[in-house]
This record gives C-alpha cells, structure tokens and sequence, in this order.
C-alpha cells in the first residue's frame, strides 16, 4: 500500500512538472537564448578589448620609433591618433607624457604645459594622475607660476612621490617668499629620501640656504 502511495506521488510530480514545462516553454527558450547572446557578447566584448589593446600598443611601439629617429612630426602625428583612437588606453597617456617631455627638453614649456593637460584628461590612475601633476607644477615653477605650481602639487597624493613632491614644494614655496613652510617641506622630504642617495645632499642644501638666509628687514636693523 505503501509503495503504490509512493508510485502515485511519483507520477503526480512528474505530471506537475510536465505541465509547468508546458506552461513555461517560451520563458525558457527565451532565458536560455538571453543567456547564450551574453555569453556570446562578452566573449565579443572580451576579443574586442585584447584587439583594441593590441592596436594601441602596436600605434605606441610606432611612436617610440618616430622619437628615437627624431621624426618629430610623425611621433607628433601618431600621438594624435592615440588620443583620438585610444583615449581609454595607458598608451595614449605615454605618448603624451613623452611628447611634453620633448617639449620642455627643446625649451617649449607651454607646449609642454598643454602636453601635461591633455594628459592628465586621459589617466584614470590615480597614481599616475599624481606623477602628472608632479610634472605640471614642475612646468608651471618653470614659467614663472609659483601659484599655479602649488595648485597642481596639491593634486599630488601624499603617498605618491613623498620625496620628489616634498622637495618641489619647497622650491615653490621659497619662491613664494613663504621660507618657514619651505624648510618644513624640505624637512619632510628629507623623511622620504635615504641616507646614501646623491638627491639628499642637494635638499639638504637648499635646506641649509633657507637657515642662513636673513631676511632684508633683519639686515637693516
């Protein structure tokens, strides 16, 4: 008796399960035809990005090879097309970043300074961000723009660069006439930089000619 309950049960689920199957079909084609097209799409998507990353390495390795020919024209042509083509990709953010520093190597600060922007539009890392900025308040010292060039230090994450970002705003600052806050930036970098590297001996200099450095109101007294 027992075991006919059992067969009974049986074949009322399966009857139920039928039924629901038939109620059903259509969501389930369409569920399992959804999920096919996203499997399909991201493998799509997926080959694109590897395409698109490929592209954009092979436009970069071009580059590279205008600058070392010094083919200024061709390496400014195809850091256009980088940014143009490529704008989500780090490489249209190299070629940009080397583009400025050919500039200010020819003495171009202001192209250089363009350079730096644009570049600074097109990264997205935050570190890399911090090395823009680094660089533009290096440009901005350069043309006179004290101000403008601690602004943009001020972009610069305190965990990035602490020593190159230390020291540079201590020569902003010094610039600015402000020599207390000049010695407490140089100190700090000093924090950052070892004992045996060739760059302290420089800060510590600088340091040392803000300490002798007399103010001319205290000379006239």
């Amino acid at each position: 008796m027992r075991m006919a309950f059992e067969v009974l049960d049986e074949h009322e689920q399966g009857e139920l399960v039928r039924k629901w199957l038939r109620a059903n079909a259509m969501s389930i084609v369409i569920g399992i035809v959804i999920g096919l097209l996203l499997i399909f799409g991201y493998q799509q998507w997926k080959a694109r990005v590897a395409q698109t990353r490929a592209e954009a390495a092979t436009q970069y390795a071009a580059f590279t090879d205008a600058l070392d020919a010094k083919r200024s024209e061709d390496a400014t042509r195809i850091a256009e097309a980088l940014r143009k083509d490529y704008p989500n990709s780090p490489y249209a953010v190299f070629a940009t970043l080397s583009q400025a520093e050919t500039e200010a190597g020819k003495g171009d600060l202001k192209a250089a300074a363009a350079s730096l922007a644009s570049a600074g539009e097109l990264a997205s890392d935050p570190s890399m961000k911090s090395l823009i900025a680094l660089r533009q308040a290096r440009v901005s010292l350069a043309l006179g723009d004290a101000e403008a060039a601690l602004g943009q230090l001020d972009r610069v994450a305190k965990t990035d660069f602490p020593d190159l970002a230390g020291e540079l705003r201590g020569d902003v600052l010094a610039k600015l006439g402000r020599a207390d806050d000049a010695r407490a930036a140089y100190t700090e970098a000093l924090t950052h930089i070892d004992l045996q590297s060739p760059s302290r001996s420089f800060v510590e200099m600088k340091l040392g000619d803000l300490k002798t450095t007399v103010a001319p109101e205290k000379q006239k007294s």
